[in-house]
Protein backbone atom coordinates (compact mmCIF):
# COMPACT_ATOMS: atom_id res chain seq x y z
CA UNK A 1 0.00 0.00 0.00
CA UNK A 2 0.99 3.64 -0.43
CA UNK A 3 0.96 6.04 2.37
CA UNK A 4 -2.76 7.03 1.60
CA UNK A 5 -3.41 3.03 2.06
CA UNK A 6 -3.70 2.46 -1.59
CA UNK A 7 -2.68 -0.17 -3.49
CA UNK A 8 0.44 -0.19 -5.15
CA UNK A 9 2.41 -2.62 -7.83
CA UNK A 10 5.62 -2.80 -5.46
CA UNK A 11 5.39 -6.56 -5.53
CA UNK A 12 5.29 -7.31 -9.19
CA UNK A 13 8.02 -4.89 -9.54
CA UNK A 14 10.40 -7.39 -7.41
CA UNK A 15 9.06 -10.52 -9.13
CA UNK A 16 10.00 -8.52 -12.48
CA UNK A 17 13.75 -7.78 -11.15
CA UNK A 18 13.62 -11.82 -10.24
CA UNK A 19 16.66 -11.37 -7.74
CA UNK A 20 19.07 -14.24 -6.07
CA UNK A 21 19.27 -11.89 -3.36
CA UNK A 22 17.12 -9.60 -1.62
CA UNK A 23 16.75 -7.09 0.87
CA UNK A 24 13.25 -5.53 1.51
CA UNK A 25 11.93 -2.86 4.00
CA UNK A 26 8.43 -2.39 5.03
CA UNK A 27 7.18 -6.15 4.44
CA UNK A 28 3.36 -6.66 5.44
CA UNK A 29 2.25 -9.64 7.34
CA UNK A 30 -1.66 -9.76 7.66
CA UNK A 31 -2.98 -11.38 11.03
CA UNK A 32 -6.41 -13.01 9.45
CA UNK A 33 -5.53 -14.76 7.03
CA UNK A 34 -3.05 -17.29 5.31
CA UNK A 35 -3.38 -15.92 2.34
CA UNK A 36 -0.23 -15.43 0.63
CA UNK A 37 -1.90 -12.24 -1.35
CA UNK A 38 -2.09 -10.45 2.00
CA UNK A 39 1.25 -12.05 3.27
CA UNK A 40 4.52 -10.22 1.50
CA UNK A 41 6.79 -12.58 2.41
CA UNK A 42 4.67 -16.04 1.60
CA UNK A 43 4.12 -13.96 -1.43
CA UNK A 44 7.19 -13.68 -3.16
CA UNK A 45 9.06 -16.49 -1.48
CA UNK A 46 6.33 -18.83 -3.17
CA UNK A 47 6.73 -16.79 -6.46
CA UNK A 48 10.49 -16.60 -6.95
CA UNK A 49 11.23 -20.01 -4.58
CA UNK A 50 12.94 -17.50 -1.91
CA UNK A 51 13.96 -18.32 1.27
CA UNK A 52 15.45 -16.46 4.41
CA UNK A 53 14.12 -14.93 7.15
CA UNK A 54 11.44 -12.02 7.76
CA UNK A 55 11.55 -10.06 11.03
CA UNK A 56 8.96 -7.95 12.70
CA UNK A 57 9.30 -4.90 14.09
CA UNK A 58 5.85 -3.82 14.83
CA UNK A 59 2.68 -4.09 15.29
CA UNK A 60 0.20 -2.65 12.71
CA UNK A 61 -2.96 -1.86 11.38
CA UNK A 62 -3.41 -0.66 7.77
CA UNK A 63 -5.65 0.98 5.53
CA UNK A 64 -7.37 -1.20 2.36
CA UNK A 65 -9.55 1.00 0.58
CA UNK A 66 -7.61 4.80 1.11
CA UNK A 67 -8.13 7.48 -1.15
CA UNK A 68 -5.93 11.13 -1.65
CA UNK A 69 -4.03 12.54 -4.09
CA UNK A 70 -1.40 12.05 -6.62
CA UNK A 71 1.61 11.84 -4.49
CA UNK A 72 2.42 8.54 -2.84
CA UNK A 73 1.60 10.10 0.38
CA UNK A 74 0.36 12.84 2.88
CA UNK A 75 2.38 15.73 1.67
CA UNK A 76 2.56 16.11 5.77
CA UNK A 77 3.31 12.45 6.17
CA UNK A 78 6.49 12.92 6.83
CA UNK A 79 5.61 14.94 10.10
CA UNK A 80 2.53 13.40 11.37
CA UNK A 81 2.04 10.37 10.01
CA UNK A 82 1.19 8.98 6.61
CA UNK A 83 -2.46 7.59 6.51
CA UNK A 84 -2.16 4.22 5.37
CA UNK A 85 -0.58 2.80 7.91
CA UNK A 86 -0.43 3.19 11.72
CA UNK A 87 2.34 1.82 14.56
CA UNK A 88 0.82 0.05 17.48
CA UNK A 89 3.11 -0.71 20.89
CA UNK A 90 5.49 2.12 22.10
CA UNK A 91 3.76 5.77 22.07
CA UNK A 92 0.33 5.77 22.01
CA UNK A 93 -1.87 7.41 18.90
CA UNK A 94 -2.49 10.84 19.10
CA UNK A 95 -6.10 11.95 19.14
CA UNK A 96 -5.32 13.03 15.03
CA UNK A 97 -4.39 9.55 14.41
CA UNK A 98 -6.98 7.92 16.32
CA UNK A 99 -9.36 9.62 14.46
CA UNK A 100 -7.98 9.47 10.93
CA UNK A 101 -7.69 5.61 12.09
CA UNK A 102 -11.43 5.74 12.82
CA UNK A 103 -12.44 7.17 9.78
CA UNK A 104 -10.98 4.95 7.19
CA UNK A 105 -12.36 2.85 4.56
CA UNK A 106 -11.16 -0.65 5.40
CA UNK A 107 -8.44 -1.38 8.16
CA UNK A 108 -6.25 -4.86 8.96
CA UNK A 109 -4.37 -5.88 11.42
CA UNK A 110 -0.61 -7.44 10.90
CA UNK A 111 3.05 -7.00 11.07
CA UNK A 112 5.16 -4.59 9.36
CA UNK A 113 9.06 -5.31 9.07
CA UNK A 114 12.41 -6.42 7.13
CA UNK A 115 13.16 -9.22 5.49
CA UNK A 116 16.49 -10.84 3.74
CA UNK A 117 15.47 -13.39 0.95
CA UNK A 118 17.51 -15.70 -1.58
CA UNK A 119 17.68 -17.93 -3.81
CA UNK A 120 21.20 -19.35 -2.51
CA UNK A 121 21.81 -21.92 0.53
CA UNK A 122 21.51 -20.34 3.53
CA UNK A 123 24.35 -22.01 5.55
CA UNK A 124 23.39 -19.58 9.21
CA UNK A 125 21.39 -17.26 10.18
CA UNK A 126 20.49 -15.10 13.18
CA UNK A 127 19.42 -11.56 14.04
CA UNK A 128 20.62 -8.84 15.81
CA UNK A 129 18.63 -6.42 17.63
CA UNK A 130 19.90 -2.70 17.95
CA UNK A 131 19.40 -0.40 20.62
CA UNK A 132 16.23 1.36 20.76
CA UNK A 133 16.19 5.22 20.13
CA UNK A 134 14.25 6.97 21.82
CA UNK A 135 12.01 8.51 19.04
CA UNK A 136 11.95 5.85 16.94
CA UNK A 137 8.71 3.94 16.76
CA UNK A 138 9.82 0.65 16.02
CA UNK A 139 12.30 -2.08 16.71
CA UNK A 140 15.62 -1.85 14.61
CA UNK A 141 17.45 -5.36 13.78
CA UNK A 142 20.41 -6.88 11.52
CA UNK A 143 18.97 -10.20 9.53
CA UNK A 144 22.48 -11.53 9.21
CA UNK A 145 23.14 -14.80 6.96
CA UNK A 146 25.53 -16.88 5.55
CA UNK A 147 25.17 -17.57 1.87
CA UNK A 148 26.85 -20.45 -0.44
CA UNK A 149 26.30 -19.99 -4.24
CA UNK A 150 27.77 -23.44 -4.86
CA UNK A 151 31.08 -21.73 -4.85
CA UNK A 152 31.72 -19.26 -2.43
CA UNK A 153 30.85 -18.23 0.91
CA UNK A 154 29.88 -15.19 2.06
CA UNK A 155 27.92 -13.06 4.89
CA UNK A 156 24.71 -10.82 3.60
CA UNK A 157 23.32 -8.20 6.14
CA UNK A 158 20.07 -6.43 5.79
CA UNK A 159 19.36 -3.31 7.35
CA UNK A 160 16.24 -0.65 7.94
CA UNK A 161 17.96 2.54 9.43
CA UNK A 162 15.66 4.99 11.78
CA UNK A 163 16.07 8.39 10.08
CA UNK A 164 18.82 10.93 10.86
CA UNK A 165 16.20 12.77 13.23
CA UNK A 166 15.69 9.67 14.95
CA UNK A 167 19.01 9.09 15.92
CA UNK A 168 20.10 7.26 13.25
CA UNK A 169 24.18 7.89 13.41
CA UNK A 170 24.40 6.73 16.70
CA UNK A 171 22.83 3.30 15.86
CA UNK A 172 25.04 2.68 12.75
CA UNK A 173 28.21 3.14 14.83
CA UNK A 174 26.56 0.08 17.25
CA UNK A 175 26.07 -1.60 13.45
CA UNK A 176 30.02 -1.16 12.62
CA UNK A 177 31.09 -2.66 15.54
CA UNK A 178 28.91 -5.34 15.30
CA UNK A 179 29.91 -5.86 11.46
CA UNK A 180 33.30 -5.79 12.53
CA UNK A 181 32.41 -8.86 14.74
CA UNK A 182 32.02 -11.05 11.62
CA UNK A 183 34.82 -12.78 10.24
CA UNK A 184 37.19 -11.06 7.82
CA UNK A 185 37.97 -13.96 5.81
CA UNK A 186 34.55 -13.67 4.13
CA UNK A 187 33.52 -11.05 1.96
CA UNK A 188 30.23 -9.20 3.30
CA UNK A 189 27.38 -7.44 1.30
CA UNK A 190 25.08 -4.84 3.80
CA UNK A 191 22.18 -3.84 2.03
CA UNK A 192 18.86 -1.66 2.77
CA UNK A 193 16.99 1.56 3.36
CA UNK A 194 19.73 3.27 5.84
CA UNK A 195 17.31 6.55 5.65
CA UNK A 196 20.82 8.27 5.53
CA UNK A 197 22.71 10.26 2.76
CA UNK A 198 26.13 8.84 1.09
CA UNK A 199 28.28 11.60 2.68
CA UNK A 200 27.14 10.73 6.38
CA UNK A 201 27.02 7.14 5.91
CA UNK A 202 31.18 7.06 4.88
CA UNK A 203 31.74 8.57 8.40
CA UNK A 204 30.16 6.41 10.30
CA UNK A 205 30.57 3.08 8.00
CA UNK A 206 34.11 4.29 6.66
CA UNK A 207 35.26 1.30 5.76
CA UNK A 208 33.28 -0.64 3.41
CA UNK A 209 32.52 0.35 -0.67
CA UNK A 210 29.71 1.46 -1.92
CA UNK A 211 28.18 -0.74 -5.25
CA UNK A 212 25.47 1.45 -6.67
CA UNK A 213 25.86 4.87 -6.40
CA UNK A 214 22.21 6.20 -7.60
CA UNK A 215 19.53 8.65 -6.48
CA UNK A 216 16.73 6.44 -4.68
CA UNK A 217 14.33 9.11 -3.16
CA UNK A 218 12.00 10.53 -3.39
CA UNK A 219 11.25 7.99 -6.09
CA UNK A 220 9.17 10.20 -8.51
CA UNK A 221 12.01 12.87 -8.65
CA UNK A 222 15.00 11.40 -6.53
CA UNK A 223 17.45 14.20 -5.09
CA UNK A 224 19.50 11.56 -3.17
CA UNK A 225 20.39 8.26 -2.11
CA UNK A 226 19.24 6.86 0.88
CA UNK A 227 19.40 3.28 0.20
CA UNK A 228 22.61 1.91 -0.43
CA UNK A 229 24.62 -1.51 -1.19
CA UNK A 230 27.73 -1.81 0.58
CA UNK A 231 30.70 -4.50 0.60
CA UNK A 232 33.73 -5.97 2.15
CA UNK A 233 35.76 -8.15 0.26
CA UNK A 234 36.28 -8.89 -3.53
CA UNK A 235 33.03 -8.11 -5.28
CA UNK A 236 32.66 -7.25 -8.92
CA UNK A 237 29.97 -4.91 -10.34
CA UNK A 238 28.05 -4.78 -13.59
CA UNK A 239 25.39 -3.05 -14.78
CA UNK A 240 24.32 -1.16 -11.67
CA UNK A 241 20.83 0.36 -11.78
CA UNK A 242 18.12 1.36 -9.76
CA UNK A 243 14.42 0.65 -10.61
CA UNK A 244 11.26 2.26 -10.18
CA UNK A 245 8.09 0.69 -9.23
CA UNK A 246 5.69 1.91 -7.17
CA UNK A 247 7.08 2.92 -3.81
CA UNK A 248 8.32 5.99 -2.41
CA UNK A 249 12.10 4.87 -2.86
CA UNK A 250 13.92 3.25 -6.05
CA UNK A 251 15.02 -0.07 -5.63
CA UNK A 252 19.00 -0.43 -6.25
CA UNK A 253 20.04 -3.61 -8.59
CA UNK A 254 23.50 -4.57 -9.62
CA UNK A 255 24.62 -8.03 -11.14
CA UNK A 256 27.41 -9.17 -8.83
CA UNK A 257 30.71 -11.66 -9.22
CA UNK A 258 32.88 -12.85 -6.29
CA UNK A 259 36.83 -12.55 -7.84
Amino acid sequence: MDGWGRLTNARDTVLGITPNLIFLQELWRGDASSDSANDDFIYLCEHLRLEGHYEALAQCKRVTGGTGGKSWSSPLGMIFGDRGLFYLGGRPLSKRRRRLLEQSNGVESGTWGTALLTTLRVKELRTIDLPARRRDKVRRVLIVARLNDGTHSFYAVAVHGPHLSHGSLLQYRQIARELDTLSHELPILVGGDFNCWRPLLRVVLPKWRTLVRARTWPAHRPHSQIDHLLSRGPWHGSNARTVRGTSDHRALVVDLTLN
